[in-house]
């Protein structure tokens, strides 16, 4: 496994080994122990467990977030694609943070097999760029109704460059009536 930086150091890129031949090929999708070294050698906090699986299918042009979790159920979230490919965004809204509102963006694929950490204090979305895209995803804490929230995906002050292609995303109704950052709860 190799944990690759990001330009907002506590998000990384998880590369995993890939072993394959003629057959097909095996990776490691999680090891605990392994992922708390690299996180260690980043100089990084082990997450707390992860204790909920999550795995959402959807079509080209679906675009889902920017969600998260206040505290006392804030989640950290491992994720990765299986199936299809998505572009996978992460927007710190940690008060205080030097990386206030500003996003880390990169592409999740079937064939990359990469997956991204996104600690606590995050705010999550992506954008689905094939149809049948399988997205699959731990967290460190479960789903609390009363401690989620999100941010409009488009706001202006954060800036993110979407890979629309000029297309109008899909979006669910709780996403598309969010509130901007400046006016959302956050950390």
């Amino acid at each position: 496994m190799k944990l690759i930086p990001t330009r907002i150091p506590d998000v990384v890129i998880v590369e995993p080994a890939v072993f394959g031949d003629d057959r097909g090929w095996f990776m490691e999708s999680y090891h605990h122990g392994k992922f708390v070294a690299a996180l260690a050698e980043l100089g990084l906090p082990a997450p707390r467990p992860f204790v909920q699986d999550n795995h959402s299918c959807s079509k080209a042009g679906v675009l889902r977030g920017l969600h998260y979790q206040l505290p006392p159920h804030p989640q950290g979230k491992l994720v990765r694609v299986t199936q299809g490919a998505a572009f996978d965004v992460a927007v710190d809204i940690r008060k205080g943070s030097p990386t206030y509102g500003r996003w880390v963006g990169v592409e999740l694929s079937a064939e990359n097999k990469r997956q991204l950490w996104i600690p606590e204090g995050f705010a999550h979305g992506f954008v689905s760029l094939q149809d049948d895209t399988h997205f699959l995803y731990k967290t460190t804490d479960a789903y609390a109704k009363d401690c989620e929230r999100a941010i409009r995906w488009n706001d202006p002050d954060i800036g993110i460059d979407w890979p629309l292609t000029g297309l109008q995303p899909e979006l669910a109704a709780k996403d598309a009536q969010a509130p901007s950052l400046r006016d959302a709860e956050t950390f």
